[in-house]
């Protein structure tokens, strides 16, 4: 989120989160087809003249909460706090904080990735840490397991961020039974070993 905007009204600001854990509840009982706008602003105790203050319609509002989901997760993946020149350092320490922050969120994530109701956080998701990953990988450069092993770029993203999504939806599932260190130490130490056999 650029620091330069102006900070958006706090009245928004609950509005849109009485609209989110509306619709996580309302997700948590019935499919997504059959959300409705009456029944998201009855939830939320808001009439529905406010929700199209804020959205278009549901679509709308999945959209702008995927948006807020990737911008929340940016925040917290914030490298330049990260004091640590190793990549090894940053990679757990990022990794740590993800998850982190999927746990102290739980509910939501837990409804949103691990229910398969809604894609596109999934997808979303995905994008950013498919992002990431080929950020780590460039840094890295001829260093990276990627390039001692000879394999392809593409091959070796598609497989660490499915692998690292996939982990975190069956965490979420299995309902948090292991802490986010050691979840991110357990899920690096399986990276570290297959590249060992590479």
């Amino acid at each position: 989120m650029d620091k330069t905007t102006t900070k958006t009204d706090p009245r928004v600001l609950r509005t849109r989160q009485l609209l989110r854990d509306a619709f996580v509840e309302l997700l948590e009982e019935m499919d997504i087809e059959k959300i409705s706008v009456n029944k998201l602003a009855e939830r939320a105790t808001i009439n529905r003249v406010t929700f199209y203050l804020h959205y278009k319609d549901i679509p709308d509002m999945l959209e702008k909460m995927a948006d807020d989901m990737i911008s929340d997760i940016h925040l917290v993946l914030d490298r330049s706090a990260i004091k640590s020149e190793s990549p090894e350092v940053i990679n757990t320490t990022m990794l740590v904080k993800l998850l982190e922050h999927i746990a102290d969120h739980s509910k939501f994530y837990k409804v949103i990735l691990a229910s398969q109701r809604t894609t596109i956080f999934t997808e979303r998701l995905l994008r950013m840490l498919t992002g990431l990953i080929s950020e780590g990988i460039d840094q890295r450069g001829s260093h990276s397991y990627v390039a001692k092993a000879n394999i392809q770029k593409d091959i070796a993203i598609w497989y660490s961020s499915a692998a690292l999504i996939g982990t975190i939806v069956s965490w979420l599932r299995a309902d948090l039974p292991y802490s986010p260190v050691f979840l991110a130490k357990q899920f690096l130490l399986l990276r570290t070993l297959s590249e060992q056999k590479e």
